[in-house]
């Protein structure tokens, strides 16, 4: 296994428009597997599952029924590397306090994506020498749907972040619909939401809504 970066992963980049997070304590006992057709449907581009109370089998039990219900959209895993290789996963998100994305790169086949997570741009710096393939950027606004997100960064602490880096930014952190043109103009290759869709009544009308406004912008 190599780690390098190919055409294959180059084209799951291009799926970074439209990042729904699948958090377990968010979704509120609904199925992540029922909710990723959900949002399929309504245009999520990319999926991600994190479910930090899980073990790591029954994580990897989950990511693979996530997979199944995705189709085509790709599945990524939150912070756990090794529950992303076993399941199957297009790739892994691995935040500042995770496995190293440098070591992660050694390890992983062809084609799999590293996400890293920056809300600086010393960060940015750092997670673009170890070898990301792009960058969460934020929180962009206060979230409640992670506890070590730290403080926010607002669209012009994301526009910082952007310019330290020449890998695509996908910007997090309570980001709604509202906020898409103007992240957009600051460099946002795209968004990842939780909140703006897994609290809304509709998951698959909510992320239709975020696509549009992505389409529009």
């Amino acid at each position: 296994m190599t780690g390098r970066t190919d055409a294959q992963t180059h084209g799951r980049t291009d799926a970074l428009r439209l990042v729904v997070i699948l958090d377990e304590q968010a979704a509120g006992g609904r199925d992540l597997a029922d909710l990723a057709a959900a949002v399929v449907r309504g245009g999520a581009t990319m999926l991600q599952v994190r479910a930090k109370g899980l073990r790591a089998g029954a994580l990897a039990d989950l990511t693979r029924r996530v997979i199944a219900a995705a189709g085509d959209v790709p599945v990524l895993v939150n912070d756990r590397l090794d529950v992303a290789l076993a399941a199957g996963a297009a790739g892994c998100h691995l935040g500042q306090d995770d496995f190293p994305i440098s070591d992660a790169r050694k390890m992983v086949p062809a084609g799999f994506l590293l996400g890293g997570s920056a809300g600086n741009a010393d960060e940015a710096r750092r997670a673009t020498a170890a070898g990301a393939h792009y960058l969460g950027v934020g929180p962009v606004h206060a979230t409640a749907h992670k506890d070590d997100a730290g403080a926010a960064i607002g669209v012009a602490g994301f526009a910082r972040v952007r310019e330290a880096t020449a890998l695509r930014c996908v910007a997090i952190g309570g980001v709604t619909v509202n906020d898409i043109p103007a992240l957009l103009a600051a460099g946002a290759t795209g968004i990842a939401v939780v909140g703006a869709v897994l609290a809304a009544p509709d998951a698959a009308q909510a992320t239709s809504m975020l696509r549009d406004a992505l389409a529009g912008s």
